[in-house]
């Protein structure tokens, strides 16, 4: 089922990119392990020498453990919200990073356990479980560090992807406060037990430095900030909207709302102040270009949240946290943009197709015509600025179209040209870079953000 309208060249002008949205990854990742470099000279410089097996143990054991510490610092960093990692690393980009360093933490915190309580057993001539009730019971704060040490563990299998489709996005993000108190637990018990830490000051006070700085972002970003916008903007449930079996449009009203700064592409976490609905605050794209009177978002059931908005009465107070996201128009590199959507991905694929210039080509794939929401808007926009859009169903099977490198390069010939922005759901997703791979499109020019977190 394809519908195309005559493509033309539109205006090249583009908006400034964000001068830093290159440098920003590469920096960002240097800064953590030039702090990591930093920890193993801590550690170098409060050792004077290793000898025997003890030795090597218990410093491995000091490694890991300062390694750990640091490890969360930069973890709860990099969920903290900071706009300038946020609009240029991208919110994907970064819960990648924040789960690859949750593993790294979690190991490296049972391997100072194992490899400490190894180390001082030998050293003391006991066994390891003696050894092991001796430090949790006798050393200072190190009861605690336990506790810390187990919550860690605990969200660690909690966030194991198994475990993960258990669970729903509410429940697996509230359980990730338990880190919060993970860190305290444990931040007493490196100052206390730590040997790099006793009677130094200055590593104290960097320490120290490092975790109140943390603290400071995530306080200000992650609650100061959304709380101010929830006061400022007052934004209301205008209306309610059907656009596809299982899809609704919610409309907004507010104040001030030119001030959200929302873009074209990016998604808010949005908190309904009714019943049900209060305590959770979910990601959502912006389904048109935001204006300063009213917003829109457009959701598809998919759980117990999505599925009560359909429900929502108008005047419902609502509190927005963001923008998040950097799928936005900095992204794009080449005169021409494809937008590949599948199914409710189409939500910031739709206002990157009003609000892209140059030439934008749009293929929207779903399952069946009544589930192409939005569709008398794209047809709308795709004539106003003379654009080809393309909509491949799965059934009937008379318009239905592999999503391969030959069905994609058939519906735009010179593909490996393009900028792609892609979104829908994760297989989907998987497919869509394989086949644009193999159709020569570089991987640099594939922006994709998944918006499962």
């Amino acid at each position: 089922m394809t519908t195309t309208f005559t493509r033309t060249r539109a205006s090249r002008g583009t908006r400034r990119r964000h001068p830093y949205r290159n440098a920003v990854p590469f920096l960002a990742q240097l800064a953590v392990w030039a702090g990591a470099a930093g920890v193993l000279a801590l550690w170098w410089s409060d050792t004077t020498s290793v000898v025997g097996p003890a030795g090597w143990l218990t410093g491995a054991g000091r490694i890991t453990g300062l390694l750990a510490g640091y490890a969360c610092a930069v973890l709860l960093a990099l969920m903290a919200r900071v706009p300038l990692l946020d609009h240029t690393v991208g919110t994907d980009r970064l819960a990648r990073w924040h789960a690859w360093g949750g593993r790294c933490t979690v190991s490296l915190a049972l391997a100072h356990t194992l490899l400490i309580i190894w180390g001082y057993s030998l050293t003391s001539h006991t066994d390891v479980v003696g050894q092991t009730a001796t430090l949790v019971l006798h050393y200072p704060d190190l009861l605690k560090g336990t506790a810390g040490f187990l919550l860690f563990v605990a969200t660690g299998v909690l966030s194991a992807r198994a475990a993960r489709r258990r669970l729903s996005y509410e429940t697996w993000h509230y359980l990730h406060f338990a880190t919060y108190l993970a860190v305290f637990l444990t931040f007493g018990h490196q100052l206390s037990n730590g040997a790099d830490f006793v009677g130094n000051r200055s590593a104290q006070a960097a320490w120290y430095a490092l975790f109140l700085g943390v603290a400071a972002l995530l306080a200000w970003y992650r609650f100061a900030v959304p709380l101010r916008r929830g006061l400022r903007h007052r934004l209301r449930v205008s209306a309610i909207h059907p656009e596809a079996p299982g899809v609704v449009s919610v409309h907004l009203t507010g104040e001030h709302l030119d001030e959200l700064g929302g873009r074209p592409g990016q998604f808010l976490r949005w908190r309904f102040l009714t019943r049900g609905l209060w305590w959770t605050a979910n990601p959502y794209s912006l389904s048109a270009p935001a204006h300063p009177d009213h917003l829109r978002i457009t959701v598809k059931t998919a759980g117990g949240h999505s599925a009560a908005l359909a429900r929502l009465a108008p005047g419902t107070r609502v509190w927005a946290e963001g923008p998040y996201g950097g799928f936005t128009a900095d992204r794009r590199t080449a005169p021409k943009v494809l937008l590949l959507a599948g199914g409710v991905g189409i939500t910031p694929l739709r206002t990157l197709f009003e609000t892209l210039p140059g030439q934008v080509t749009l293929v929207y794939r779903a399952r069946r015509p009544d589930d192409l929401a939005l569709r008398g808007e794209l047809d709308a926009i795709a004539a106003h600025r003379r654009a080809t859009v393309h909509y491949v169903v799965d059934e009937p099977a008379t318009y239905s179209s592999p999503l391969t490198a030959r069905a994609l390069t058939n519906l735009v010939p010179d593909l490996a040209a393009h900028d792609v922005y892609l979104c829908g759901p994760p297989g989907m997703a998987h497919a869509a870079i394989r086949a644009l791979r193999e159709a020569g499109v570089p991987a640099r020019r594939i922006h994709h953000e998944s918006f499962a977190f």
